[in-house]
């Protein structure tokens, strides 16, 4: 590798991380004032980054909150199970479990809901959501773990608002601490009319366990 190639890829690494920090910081500011009250004056506050090397990367707030709005499809993730229902279940724990802990996945979800003078991008995150479940109940009906006769669009829709509807009570009531139960409750009731009861009784409703730190002993 030559010093110029050298030299050109840590300019890149360094544009990536100042990226990331302008997108780390407008979650912050976005999350805890919402878009209209968020101003990029504070963002920058919050990167230490120059106005400059904020426009470099995003012409302006509305950008900035569109490429929040887009990194929702990273918590979209299929988990890898064979049965289709029980990679659906993880999906949406796996969702609760980052709204938790994930400043920038709280950003882009307030920014989905609120009413706000953001223009939303064609594509929204309900449609990328409902893309990755409606995806995974095809999977399962294919299967046979899905009663004969079910709408699939129908159940992807109910699954999807009924989700967005608790994330934002357990926003209100707990700060979002009690999602995981109400998704957990929510799967419970959703399964007896949607799963076949070969299946319904191998499926888990709880977050999944956690994998054990790698090098520990068996």
């Amino acid at each position: 590798m030559t010093d110029f190639e050298r030299a050109l890829m840590a300019q890149q690494e360094r544009g990536v991380r100042s990226k990331r920090s302008i997108l780390e910081a407008a979650a912050q500011v976005f999350d805890e004032r919402g878009y209209d009250a968020a101003s990029t004056t504070e963002i920058l506050a919050r990167t230490g980054l120059t106005r400059g090397a904020l426009y470099h990367h995003f012409p302006s707030k509305e950008a900035i909150a569109a490429a929040l709005v887009a990194l929702q499809s990273e918590a979209l993730e299929v988990p890898d199970n064979p049965v289709k229902l029980q990679a659906a279940i993880d999906l949406t724990m796996e969702f609760a479990r980052r709204l938790r802990i994930d400043p920038v996945l709280r950003a882009s979800v307030r920014l989905a809901v609120e009413q706000t003078s953001f223009s939303r991008p064609a594509q929204s995150p309900y449609d990328m959501s409902s893309t990755a479940i409606l995806g995974l109940l095809e999977e399962a009906s294919a299967q046979g773990e899905v009663l004969p006769g079910t709408d699939l669009r129908e159940a992807t829709s109910l699954i999807v608002g009924a989700f967005t509807g608790l994330q934002l009570m357990s926003q209100v009531y707990s700060d979002r601490r009690d999602l995981p139960e109400r998704v957990s409750t929510l799967w419970r009731f959703l399964l007896p009319g949607l799963a076949t009861p070969g299946i319904l009784g191998r499926l888990r409703t709880t977050p999944p366990p956690e994998a054990p730190p790698e090098g520990a002993d068996d």
